[in-house]
């Protein structure tokens, strides 16, 4: 779709107030092209198109919106306008506006809710930040054992508008407790009068509600489920986590890690609505960091600049050797991290790893050695060839050591392993491969002295 084109077409309309063709316009949008489109228009239309959206439209096109455009929205609508819009949210999406909001505004909007809803969605926030509970909808359909499937089509038939999905049925006992998960396919294709016990297993995967919202990840994306059941500490059904949760939490977890290894910190925000001053204080603190870092590079040069009076062809590939034991440090990184986030590997495979990553390093390091021996050989000799050569495979081997084992050792301490950013590898490996590049010069060249 070309946004900036329709945004170009709704232009005059806003203008000449022609509030029935902008509808027109929208009406058969998919609400994620609608909120695309809002913001793209001017703060003044914003609001203006979305009022005129139906009212379960309108929720569904909120739920699409970053939480600071959530917000600006909702600041322009009335008390009356907002309850409406927030009473239409789904539990999960209106959870997940409520915990990104200033706790005086979610209490301000706590209050305008119906009290049913009221109570549900201060259930759901009374979860801990960043767990299952956060995340599910407790609007679900639920079967007994006992009843033949017809009785149980005309219930999910029933139940149909109240259900956030019915991909999965759930069947519990008459304490609420779950039993199974079977797909709406099972039902569909079963003779009327077959019992619904008759189609279960038992062998149902589930979560409970204070587990961390990455295990459901890991759940879903390990068993293929197309919805995973919540349960609470007595195995009790409360709630279910749909496919498009698990798909936003696995998106929010990889951003956040890449932000993290870019040494950027966690950005809870849209970058394209980010304010200068924010972008500056979430980058500002890792640079002066770093910088601090650096001068370890640079008090290492210093004391070496005997070595470097006396072989000047040195400091020429000073930048190569350096900048190769970073790149090697932070692809290790990269590798590690992702694979700890993702349960790939556990820490308890560090040894094994090491023992693999070794073996990688050191053949990365001949290979880089074996392309910058004949350079060092053009340049300064063959003694400065095998000096290169050799800091060359020491560098890769060092920072590929540290990328690699950083990430396991913050996650012994009970640290996101994201932690280890690509540029505090690249500032450790630079200043070891510094120190290992002149101690190798000086070996090899102290006749030259």
């Amino acid at each position: 779709m070309d946004y900036e084109e329709i945004v170009e077409q709704l232009r005059p309309l806003f203008e000449g107030r022609r509030w029935k063709e902008v509808r027109e316009k929208v009406e058969d949008f998919p609400a994620q092209d609608i909120a695309e489109l809002i913001l793209r228009l001017d703060k003044s239309q914003r609001i203006f198109l979305f009022k005129l959206l139906p009212r379960p439209r309108a929720a569904e096109v909120f739920s699409y919106l970053s939480a600071e455009n959530q917000d600006g929205l909702l600041q322009d609508m009335t008390d009356h306008e907002t309850r409406e819009l927030v009473a239409g949210l789904t539990p999960d999406d209106r959870t997940a506006l409520f915990q990104e909001l200033p706790a005086e505004a979610t209490q301000r909007l706590l209050e305008l809710l119906p009290p049913g809803a009221q109570r549900e969605a201060r259930a759901l926030l009374g979860y801990p930040a960043e767990s299952v509970g956060r995340l599910m909808t407790p609007d679900y359909i639920a079967v007994r054992p006992d009843w033949t499937v017809s009785r149980s089509l005309q219930h999910i038939r029933s139940q149909r508008e109240k259900a956030e999905t019915i991909n999965v049925i759930y069947v519990t006992d008459h304490d609420g407790k779950l039993l199974d998960a079977l797909t709406i396919r099972r039902f569909i294709v079963a003779d009327p009068d077959t019992q619904v016990g008759d189609l279960m297993d038992t062998h149902v995967t589930k979560i409970s509600a204070f587990e961390d919202r990455e295990k459901a990840v890991e759940l879903v994306q390990r068993y293929d489920l197309t919805g995973l059941p919540v349960v609470d500490t007595e195995g009790v059904l409360i709630g279910t986590v749909t496919p498009d949760d698990i798909m936003d939490v696995a998106e929010a977890e990889a951003t956040e890690d890449f932000q993290k290894v870019g040494g950027v910190g966690v950005l809870n925000f849209s970058l394209r609505d980010a304010r200068i001053s924010l972008l500056y204080k979430r980058r500002v603190g890792w640079l002066v960091l770093l910088v601090f870092i650096n001068m370890f590079g640079g008090a290492i040069i210093a004391s070496y600049e005997a070595t470097i009076e006396a072989v000047v062809v040195l400091v020429t590939f000073l930048p190569l050797v350096v900048d190769t034991g970073g790149n090697a440090g932070t692809q290790s990184a990269t590798l590690m991290v992702r694979a700890l986030a993702t349960g790939d590997v556990k820490t308890r495979d560090w040894l094994s790893l090491w023992g693999k990553e070794a073996l990688v390093s050191v053949a990365l390091g001949v290979t880089v050695a074996a392309a910058v021996w004949l350079l060092g050989l053009y340049r300064g000799g063959i003694e400065i060839a095998w000096v290169v050569a050799l800091a060359m495979m020491a560098v890769v081997f060092v920072g590929s050591m540290i990328g690699m084992l950083l990430p396991f050792g913050l996650t012994r301490l009970r640290l996101d392993p994201a932690t280890a950013s690509a540029p505090l590898i690249t500032s450790i490996a630079d200043i070891a491969g510094i120190l290992i590049y002149f101690v190798i010069a000086t070996s090899l060249l102290g006749h030259m002295l």
